[in-house]
């Protein structure tokens, strides 16, 4: 029987634990997707207590107390509910997670930053509260701090075009911190013409464009200027959710009246609402691939499932899940369009439902070339799919259809400074895979070869992928 999480855990072999140890292990980390706050990056944030700097906004940990049974003010906060009881109640649930990789997560977190080896439990729950806030107090705990303890080379935030990205250029002057924090282009805003903040996010972009947007073509121009501006500030990538792929064939005339009707309050229709989206993603991708970004597109996602929860702590606190709607059709044509052109970016494609990693592992394969290796990319297991079984499922998916050599690896995906220890978890994964293969006599026992395949998909694919 092998310990609990020793220096080999994930590792069933030989050729897996010289991977990870002599390969892996010290490779510096690119997190070119994440939602932490450039911001708490900037301002150096102190974390207060544990509870601070491990439960705020881990909607992940949210989903596993209200399913362990814990009162909703013990889980995101309430009225006369402190810190240590809310993290009294994450205690209470950690030992309720085996099976979940927040088991293993968990113990990561507080062992690679804090040096706590126990199990954490209801009963030894004050002890480990006062051994993480004395090390929080002690002023190396920072915000910082912790992104450089993870050997951390580049962090892409998550951004509005609307943003002033003051935050990303002040870091830049910054004497005694040489990671790179760039911004992404996130401007599912401008695309969503039917949510109710349509109207008040426009005024937002005027305001950070200098000009009124009272038309599609001043739209157009405000979106190009922000990317502009965005690339001058070090943005290398772009990020679209769609929840469901949109394609209409759409003239920009068509897309300009369905974008007067939304201006004026009317409501749009769902084929509307498909041209709409169609015209201004081509548009942007386009611009995208003239600066030699990346596109990414993260697919079926069903969020705020809960209405009665969304009108209470609003988007992004654990009441999503996976969707199934359907991607070949509108992704493929999608891709076409830019394709035809040659104005086709790099791209990376995530589905949240994990019966679409052979589809688009398939699709991908059809609009590779230019000269790039791996130009259009399956993405990493992503949300619900970054478990055990998730991160190999993708990866045998990409190694079956396309190249795993080629993958650009590992992100966050995450609003936690604890949260690099991911990138530990699935680079353990990926040298057993490859380890077991070895084992299988299905790939050569070639430690050259290997290595250099698990170094360049843990950090230089997505070095070189993104220009970094």
């Amino acid at each position: 029987m092998k310990p609990f999480m020793d220096d080999n855990f994930l590792l069933s072999n030989e050729t897996a634990v010289r991977l990870y140890h002599d390969f892996a292990k010290s490779m510096p980390i690119i997190d070119y997707h994440c939602h932490l706050s450039p911001q708490q990056i900037y301002e150096n944030t102190s974390f207060a207590n544990l509870t601070e700097a491990w439960l705020y906004g881990d909607h992940y940990k949210w989903r596993a107390m209200r399913a362990n049974g814990e009162e909703e003010r013990f889980v995101t906060g309430g009225e006369g509910v402190d810190d240590y009881e809310r993290f009294e109640a994450w205690a209470r649930t950690v030992p309720q997670t085996i099976g979940n990789p927040l088991y293993q997560w968990s113990h990561l977190e507080l062992r690679r930053f804090f040096g706590v080896n126990e199990l954490i439990n209801e009963k030894n729950a004050p002890a480990i509260w006062e051994q993480v806030n004395a090390k929080l107090a002690s002023g190396g705990f920072k915000a910082r701090d912790l992104i450089k303890m993870s050997n951390v080379e580049v962090i892409c935030t998550t951004d509005d075009p609307a943003d002033s990205l003051e935050y990303h250029i002040a870091i830049k002057q910054l004497d005694d911190f040489n990671v790179q924090v760039l911004p992404s282009f996130r401007p599912d805003k401008a695309l969503e013409i039917n949510r109710a903040t349509f109207l008040e996010w426009l005024g937002k972009l005027e305001e950070a464009s200098g000009g009124p947007i009272g038309s599609y073509d001043a739209l157009l121009a405000a979106l190009e200027a922000r990317v502009d501006f965005f690339n001058e500030v070090g943005c290398k990538v772009s990020d679209h959710a769609l929840d469901y792929v949109a394609y209409a064939e759409s003239t920009k005339e068509e897309a300009a009246a369905i974008f007067a009707k939304a201006l004026k309050g009317e409501r749009v229709s769902l084929e509307e609402e498909k041209q709409y989206k169609t015209y201004t993603l081509l548009f942007l991708g386009r611009l995208y691939a003239k600066h030699g970004w990346a596109m990414q597109f993260h697919i079926n996602a069903a969020r705020n499932n809960s209405t009665r929860m969304f009108g209470k702590i609003g988007p992004d606190t654990g009441f999503d899940s996976i969707n199934d709607s359907a991607v070949a059709y509108p992704l493929v044509r999608l891709l076409d369009a830019l394709d035809l052109d040659d104005s086709l970016p790099k791209t990376i494609v995530y589905s949240l439902n994990a019966k679409d990693n052979d589809v688009l592992g398939s699709i991908i394969g059809s609009f590779q070339g230019g000269g790039v290796p791996g130009k259009i990319q399956l993405g990493s297991a992503w949300w619900f799919n970054d478990t055990k079984n998730g991160m190999l499922d993708q990866m045998n998916a990409l190694a079956n259809l396309g190249l795993l050599s080629r993958f650009v690896g590992m992100l966050t995906d995450s609003r936690s400074f604890l949260s690099y220890t991911r990138h530990e978890y699935f680079r353990r994964l990926l040298c057993n895979l490859l380890g077991e293969w070895v084992e299988n006599g299905e790939a050569p026992s070639d430690m050259e070869l290997l290595g250099d395949m698990v170094q360049n998909i843990s950090y230089r694919n997505a070095k070189a992928y993104f220009g970094f």
